[in-house]
């Protein structure tokens, strides 16, 4: 279960290859990038740095991980998220999920990106063409934390 919080841009194939390394059992991979959009909420974004909790952040994604893996019949999961100042274009993270059948690796996937947008301790802050600003959690991050029967204010079940 690799998690790594780093300033320096990955490589998908490198990390997908390394991810299926010895592990004939994988038939399936699926992954996500996320990447720097040059607008947001209307506003054009010229920059936007991440900022974390050394140590906090990582237990954070490691238990996210976690869960998914008691969830889905998974082989193993990488999490790498970017911190620093990201231009537009730019990589900030990768989930990729290993499994032997696809329906796990989607479903786990998707699981681990969800909770990681609204539980993972990550600050982020735009420079737009009005000045800095902090963004907020969105309501369709909510939503979607919500779809796997979870409350986002604690990550536990859904009320």
């Amino acid at each position: 279960m690799p998690i790594r919080v780093q300033t320096e841009d990955f490589d998908l194939s490198t990390e997908v290859a390394r991810l299926r390394a010895g592990q004939p059992q994988v038939g399936a991979v699926a992954s996500f990038i996320g990447t720097v959009r040059d607008i947001n909420d209307g506003a054009g974004v010229s920059e936007m740095e991440l900022e974390h909790y050394p140590g906090m952040t990582e237990k954070a994604l490691e238990d996210i991980v976690a869960q998914a893996k008691s969830r889905w019949n998974i082989i193993d999961a990488l999490v790498i998220h970017r911190v620093g100042p990201l231009k537009p274009l730019d990589q900030i993270v990768l989930v990729a999920v290993t499994s032997s059948h696809r329906g796990e690796a989607f479903a786990s996937c998707e699981f681990i990106m969800d909770f990681l947008k609204t539980q993972a301790p990550f600050w982020k802050k735009e420079q737009t063409p009005s000045g800095a600003r902090w963004v907020d959690a969105r309501v369709t991050d909510d939503k979607a934390l919500a779809k796997w029967g979870v409350d986002s204010d604690n990550a536990g079940p859904a009320a």
